[in-house]
Order: structure tokens, then C-alpha cells, then sequence
């Protein structure tokens, strides 16, 4: 086990001045500290969404087309998708652009988020307005409650569930509460995207397949592998608690990419707070991750720790487990088998 080290992960430091491109940027923006997603956002129209145009495009045939394809798969959905799957988090939490220009949020929604694998409005819906209102407990069409979190067996009918019936899980989840205006945001989103593919299938039905279709899949597994990850440890005996339903990443290079998503307890404690406020947030709860015996992961990210469960590596688990004063866990055994029960099934309520 490690101790708890210093933090390393992004913090907001102020620049000694800002570009003209960023000072023209500013007006349209709440919060200063959020220009990095504006960043990303120029550099996927420069790189990403040109090369997608291109592939709709007779200009490259055969092995021509996959000469531009691998390195546009790789760019989008390897390389930018963290990083703009996870600005979609922060910016579904804050707002990131002022009032009066709502419109350049939802070009964003419509119109960048596809090339991603999200479809319109779905993520904001899913997330705001279920998972975090029921917090990972069976209600939650994402609840990693019922399944075995160390199974590979479980964790692909937990996928195999979440890709066939996700949609109609949380559209029931809303209907069910009468929240209309959410149920049909999320309808509209989801039915918008699939007449948009069946349309483009006759323009192109290779480029939409390899464009839209498979990211689409691919983000899908992806996040519910994230969420799997990082709800895979429950005290059966509080399932809400936060600090004993989610686990954080500290010190890696995933939180320098994915704006500190690492920090999954503290983000369930202050869904609002700005990202670069979280690691000062994580400080302050020190004594409380100790009393509760929260799961603290120094240097790896949430891949690691699915692999490790899935090959139940629980050595490997507790090699990057923090120890915080050497008063979380006695000792090594205790933490590895604390582990192991937490990622036991928990029975459901009748």
C-alpha cells in the first residue's frame, strides 16, 4: 500500500496573460477557468471533424479511405474521446457558456457530440437526472448494485443491459417520476441520432458505420466500464454513502487529461464543484475517507482497477491503495479483504 503523497493533479493556476484568441473567448464564457475545453473544442474542429467530412466524400477509395480512417479513429475516438466525453460531464454540471449564447451549447450537444459516440441530450439526462438523483442504487438504470463487481461474466450482462434496454430504463425512469420535459429531451436525442444514421446510411453507409455507428457502441461500453470501475466497491450495509460507493483516482495522468475524473467520491459529495477545486476538496476529507475506509487509488485510473477485478488482481489492487496515515486499513489483509467484500452482489429490495 502507498501512502498518501502529495497531489499533482490539475489545479487552476492563473496565466501571466491570456491569447487575443482567448481574450475574444472570454465573452462568451462563464467561468475563465474553463478556456482549456475551449481549446479542446478548436483543435476537434480542426482535426476531428474535417477528416469526417472527408470520409463522406468520393476523394478516397479503398485502401486510401482506411489510409485517413485509422488515424482519424485514433484521434476521435482514442485520443479526444476521454477528453470531450468528460468536458461533457463538467459542462453537464456548469454551464460553460454565458447567457444569452445557449445556442453554442447546443451546437455542441447536436452537432459535436455524435462524431463522439453520444447522442443529443441523452448524457445530460442520464446523469443529472437519474444517476445522480438515485446515486448508484437500484432505481438507477446504470446500478452496479446487483452484479458481481469482480466478474467478467456479470460486468458483460451489466453491458449487454445497459446497450439494449439503457434507453428505455431511464425514459421509464423519468416517465414513471412524470418528468415529462426531461423524458422527451432524452426521446428526442436518442430518436434524432438513429433517423440521422438510418439518413446518412444512404449517403454513405461505410462512413456512417465506421463514423457514427461504432463510436457510438464503443461509448456506451466505454462509460458503463468507467461507471462499473467506479461504483465496483459498496458497503452492502449503506450503499448510499459516498464515501463507500465510489472510489478515487489520484496522481495520474487521466485526471491531467479528463479533468481530475478521478475523484469520484469527491464528485458525488460536490457534483457542482469545478474540477480544479477538487483536489483542495479531497484534502479537506481526509479524516473522513480514513473513518470510512474510502478506496483511494494512487497513479493508476479507472482501466487499471477494471482489469485488476476482472483477473482479481487484488494483489495489484492494494499495491496502489493509499494508506492515509497508516490508519485506513491495518493492514494489507484487512484492505484486500475489505475489497473483496465490497464487491460482493447486493441483494435488491423487494
Amino acid at each position: 500500500m502507498k501512502a498518501l503523497s502529495t497531489l499533482k493533479d490539475p489545479v487552476y493556476v492563473e496565466p501571466t496573460k491570456f491569447s487575443r484568441y482567448e481574450r475574444f473567448w472570454l465573452k462568451y464564457i462563464n467561468d475563465k477557468r474553463d478556456l482549456p475545453f475551449i481549446h479542446l473544442l478548436t483543435a476537434i474542429h480542426i482535426f476531428v471533424i474535417p477528416a469526417a467530412i472527408i470520409l463522406y466524400t468520393p476523394l478516397l477509395q479503398g485502401w486510401y479511405w482506411w489510409l485517413l480512417y485509422v488515424p482519424y479513429f485514433y484521434l476521435s475516438q482514442m485520443y479526444f474521446k476521454g477528453r470531450f466525453g468528460l468536458m461533457l460531464h463538467c459542462i453537464s454540471h456548469r454551464k460553460l457558456f454565458a447567457k444569452g449564447y445557449t445556442w453554442l451549447y447546443n451546437y455542441t450537444i447536436w452537432f459535436v457530440c455524435p462524431f463522439f459516440g453520444h447522442t443529443p441530450e441523452t448524457y445530460f439526462v442520464h446523469h443529472m437526472a437519474m444517476h445522480h438523483v438515485e446515486n448508484n442504487q437500484e432505481d438507477d438504470a446504470s446500478s452496479t448494485l446487483k452484479y458481481r463487481r469482480d466478474s467478467l461474466v456479470d460486468f458483460l450482462k451489466y453491458v449487454g443491459r445497459f446497450l439494449v434496454m439503457g434507453f428505455v430504463d431511464t425514459f421509464m425512469y423519468l416517465f414513471n417520476r412524470k418528468r415529462k420535459k426531461l423524458y422527451m429531451r432524452l426521446t428526442y436525442g436518442e430518436m434524432a441520432f438513429y433517423l440521422f444514421c438510418v439518413g446518412m446510411s444512404f449517403v454513405n453507409f461505410h462512413a456512417t458505420l465506421f463514423v457514427f455507428i461504432i463510436p457510438f457502441v464503443f461509448a456506451r461500453i466505454v462509460m458503463m466500464l468507467g461507471n462499473w470501475a467506479q461504483h465496483s466497491f459498496v458497503d452492502k450495509d449503506n450503499t448510499e454513502d459516498n464515501f463507500t460507493s465510489a472510489i478515487n483516482c489520484i496522481n495520474t495522468k487521466y485526471n491531467q487529461m479528463c479533468w481530475n475524473d478521478g475523484y469520484h467520491t469527491v464528485h458525488h459529495l460536490r457534483p457542482a464543484m469545478h474540477y480544479t477545486d477538487i483536489p483542495g476538496e479531497f484534502l479537506k476529507l481526509k479524516d473522513q475517507f480514513v473513518e470510512k475506509k474510502t478506496f483511494i487509488f494512487d497513479g493508476v485510473h479507472y482501466l487499471h482497477i477494471f482489469v485488476w477485478l476482472m483477473t482479481k488482481r487484488y494483489d495489484k489492487l492494494a499495491d496502489n491503495l493509499v494508506n492515509i496515515d497508516n490508519k485506513t486499513f491495518t493492514n494489507r489483509e484487512e484492505a484486500i479483504a475489505l475489497m473483496k467484500e465490497r464487491t460482493k452482489k447486493i441483494k435488491q429490495t423487494a
